[in-house]
């Protein structure tokens, strides 16, 4: 099956977003050692997922978007439910979030002033629903031999995630693809240098 996610390659191709740093080979074995935390951060960034799909409704150059932004959430809803759900049939009880590096390092990134905090942050959104489509690809394919409910869960999402990455950053060019263009850039650069760093913790990002 071909990828539907980003690839390490040019910075923007099409409404693609497409990294320039692989994951660390380190990550997938950390994460299969640590399944049941793993589950657990992953619920929890699917919460974030859809409160930041409603919080991107505060815009107003977005204001016309209204009803795929809602659509997003919703999504995202019913995937933490998913989630919800799987720890519950497997006696997983539900805690707190692991802290990402990754993720707070791009957000603190967001510049201030409407225009440019909108822009700035529909890239970041678009990072990380690319991100998650990469890693729900590579989980698909490395948990069919140990897991196959969970292989087939993170099969099953990585269409959706692959749509919300190129939603966010189109909606980004059509308010002004220059800028769009270049705060990829920039964004591109500081997800290579933020995905380098040790993140010991089991987490998706």
């Amino acid at each position: 099956m071909e990828s539907s996610c980003p690839k390490a390659q040019n910075p923007y191709e099409d409404g693609m977003l497409l990294f320039r740093e692989k994951i660390p080979s380190d990550w997938l074995p950390k994460v299969l050692a640590n399944l049941p935390a793993m589950l657990i951060d992953h619920a929890h960034l699917e919460r974030k997922a859809a409160t930041t799909s409603i919080n991107l409704e505060k815009y107003h150059e977005l204001y016309h978007r209204i009803d795929e932004l809602n659509a997003i959430a919703m999504e995202e809803l019913q995937h933490f439910q998913l989630l919800l759900a799987l720890l519950k049939r497997r006696q997983i009880p539900f805690g707190p979030p692991l802290k990402s590096p990754w993720i707070t390092g791009l957000m603190k990134s967001i510049r201030h002033g409407v225009r440019q905090q909108s822009i700035d942050h529909l890239i970041c959104c678009a990072l990380i629903e690319g991100r998650s489509c990469e890693k729900f690809q590579i989980l698909g394919e490395a948990l069919k031999p140990i897991d196959i409910e969970l292989a087939d869960l993170y099969a099953g999402l990585v269409e959706s995630e692959g749509n919300h990455y190129a939603t966010y950053l189109l909606m980004a060019k059509e308010m002004d693809e220059v800028e769009t263009r270049n705060r990829l850039n920039y964004y591109l650069d500081l997800d290579a240098e933020l995905i380098r760093n040790p993140n010991p913790l089991p987490t998706l990002h």
